[in-house]
């Protein structure tokens, strides 16, 4: 693995991982089921990292296809749209809101964000010099 992929790894998915792995230590250690093991807001926070850190890295990027650059910051927008829409119905509640189908969505949208962050750093890796 290169440097590129590396400092994605360490900087964007650990720090995106960092609320889900807080909360499963906060289930691990809670008495009578009072910490939910698995959140939608932590995989919001999840996709929302790992969109801002594709926006930023391309933006910093000048010698690339500025058609791909494009595209995928529009996507990056649309997913940090959606991710928005995600956070205010957790924020809704139970009463309007089925959270269980909230979380599933939320869970399937953050691993869809995974591969596309991954898609996009393994490319910009690949480009000569990029560290």
């Amino acid at each position: 693995m290169n440097n590129k992929k590396t400092k994605w790894l360490a900087y964007t998915v650990l720090v995106g991982f960092t609320p889900i792995i807080c909360r499963i230590f906060a289930w691990l250690v809670a008495k009578n089921n009072t910490v939910e093991l698995l959140a939608s807001s932590d995989f919001v926070a999840l996709g929302l990292v790992l969109h801002i850190s594709i926006i930023n890295e391309i933006e910093h990027m000048s010698d690339f296809e500025q058609s791909w650059k494009t595209g995928q910051n529009g996507f990056s927008i649309a997913f940090i749209t959606f991710y928005g829409v995600f956070f205010a119905m957790t924020l809704i509640g139970g009463d309007i809101v089925d959270v269980d189908k909230l979380k599933y969505c939320v869970i399937a949208l953050a691993v869809v964000s995974l591969f596309i962050s991954y898609s996009v750093f393994d490319r910009i890796s690949k480009i000569p010099g990029s560290t």
